[in-house]
């Protein structure tokens, strides 16, 4: 079985640039300098590995079931010059949960083995991360 996914974007001269899928539009930087405002790509793949965690939270919570009231991710990419790539990236998972540490590393063993995004970043450059059991994403 295969999913496929498709989305929309288009550019003007000087970079900006918009990304539209199901209806929605998310402006990004397209400009040869970063502009400092918006997205760019590099942003938006850090976005889509952090969606990916959070989404994945959400299926895992129903699956194993996993009790948790919030969750926030931070991610962080490096990037190497020559040639230029990603070699790394980073998270911090956040949860609010009442769950022993032995569920929260099986959740977390969950989201590194089926997750989409993950997956694929992780074939293509290091991928590690923590979940930290907090009990206020403010913290």
């Amino acid at each position: 079985m295969t999913t496929s996914y498709s989305v929309s974007a288009t550019s003007a001269p000087g970079g900006a640039g918009e990304l539209s899928v199901f209806g929605s539009s998310i402006r990004f930087d397209g400009a040869s300098e970063r502009d400092g405002v918006h997205p760019g790509p590099a942003e938006l793949l850090c976005g889509a590995l952090a969606a990916c965690l959070l989404k994945n939270v959400e299926r895992f919570a129903s699956i194993l079931p996993f009790r948790y009231s919030a969750a926030s991710v931070r991610v962080d990419a490096v990037r190497d010059e020559k040639p230029p790539r990603f070699s790394r990236f980073h998270y911090e998972l956040r949860l609010i949960t009442p769950e022993p540490q032995a569920r929260v590393s099986l959740l977390h063993k969950n989201l590194r083995k089926f997750g989409t995004v993950s997956g694929t970043l992780q074939l293509a450059a290091e991928l590690d991360g923590d979940i930290l059991v907090v009990e206020s994403l403010d913290d």
